[in-house]
């Protein structure tokens, strides 16, 4: 019998939950970092998924399985709901040190 192509987290015609930022942020654990530009970013480790994704830091694979970082703007020109939307995954090494000079 083949596998349904269908997701099971969401029943079928169902519209999509409504991104809650302060949930996002709570139960990841967003803590304020500075970011490679010196802006304020939230940043959390995520829980592990299936998901692959890719590092802005060095444009390689991160394995969603692996240990990393989801980093995403603090205070968006548009809101929170926008700052949300722009998080992205990166390798725990290169949010560290991208774009941060030594002195």
């Amino acid at each position: 019998m083949p596998k349904s192509r269908r997701s099971r987290k969401r029943p079928y015609g169902q519209p999509h939950e409504e991104l809650d930022v302060e949930r996002l942020s709570g139960s990841m654990g967003g803590r304020r970092e500075r970011g490679p530009g010196g802006e304020e970013y939230l940043v959390a480790t995520p829980r592990p998924s299936e998901k692959t994704y890719t590092c802005p830091g060095c444009s390689q694979e991160i394995d969603g399985q692996s240990v990393h970082v989801v980093a995403w703007p603090a205070d968006g020109l548009f809101g929170p709901d926008a700052a949300a939307a722009q998080r992205r995954h990166w390798h725990t090494h290169c949010w560290n040190t991208f774009g941060r000079t030594r002195g």
